[in-house]
This record gives structure tokens, C-alpha cells and sequence, in this order.
């Protein structure tokens, strides 16, 4: 009696059938850590800039003339670029210079959802979409959604 080796056409299909399984897995764990890595980063960005721009215009004692341009010139920041959404983001001082908001536009509705739901300690109060939290979330579900953290 002949014996055959090799593997059957059904036993390489499934084989290959748990790898793809396995890959995309994988693949969507990896997006979850980059998502969350992401969010960690900018976070902790905001929190830096906070504290530089406490520590640069302590000595005025008011926020006034505070932008991203001041701030990237006084070497508060390293650069232009938004922590976090789309290129367009602002820090604007108060009518009376007592506090200062950073503003993050184009976000998509889960980093709008992140930060609705974990306000960092460092932020008086965040307003979503110009609305401030209370609760409901007043996300968009597009990439449009903007949030101001007002820190005093």
C-alpha cells in the first residue's frame, strides 16, 4: 500500500481561514493602542503647554497677548501643529486676561467622545461644540467637532 504525504486542499484553507482571522485582529487591536497611544500624547501636550504658558506669563499676571504663535516664538512650544484634530487650532486669552482657552477643531466624534467623558485636571471647564458638559454628549458624529479647554 502507497502512503501520500502533503496536506489536502480543505487543510490549507484553514489554515489559511485562522490566519486572516488572526491578522485582522491584530489589526484592530493595533488601531485600539495607536487610538488610545494618540490621545495619551496630545493630552499630556495640552497639560506641557498649560504649565509653560502658567510659567511664561506668570510674572504679568494676565494671559493676554497668548496665541500659538506667541507661544511656539517664546519656545513654549516646538511648533504650530495642532496636538490634536486639524491644523487649525488657536489659544485665545480672555476679554480680561484672567484665563485662556486652547481650541482643537476637526476632531473626530471619538476624540470629541475622550475628552467629554475625562476632563483633565489642569482645564476649568471644556466646551463641546460651544456647548459646556453637562452630561449629554454634544459630539458630532463628523470630523467637525471642536473643544476649548478654559484654564484659569
Amino acid at each position: 500500500m502507497r502512503q501520500e504525504y502533503g496536506r489536502s486542499l480543505i487543510e490549507i484553507i484553514g489554515v489559511m481561514a485562522i490566519g486572516a482571522v488572526m491578522t485582522v485582529a491584530t489589526i484592530g487591536m493595533y488601531r485600539q493602542i495607536h487610538t488610545t497611544q494618540v490621545r495619551t500624547i496630545a493630552t499630556s501636550e495640552l497639560e506641557q503647554l498649560v504649565k509653560n504658558t502658567k510659567l511664561l506669563t506668570g510674572a504679568r499676571g494676565t494671559y493676554e497677548g497668548v496665541s500659538v504663535d506667541y507661544l511656539v516664538k517664546a519656545g513654549a512650544l516646538k511648533s504650530n501643529a495642532a496636538p490634536l484634530g486639524g491644523d487649525t487650532w488657536t489659544i485665545t486669552p480672555s476679554f480680561d486676561g484672567a484665563s485662556f482657552s486652547i481650541n482643537l477643531t476637526e476632531l473626530s466624534y471619538g476624540e470629541c467622545a475622550y475628552f467629554s467623558t475625562k476632563q483633565p485636571t489642569w482645564a476649568t471647564s471644556i466646551l463641546i461644540n460651544g456647548y459646556e458638559i453637562d452630561g449629554t454628549s454634544h459630539c458630532f458624529s463628523t470630523q467637525t467637532n471642536q473643544i476649548s479647554f478654559i484654564v484659569e
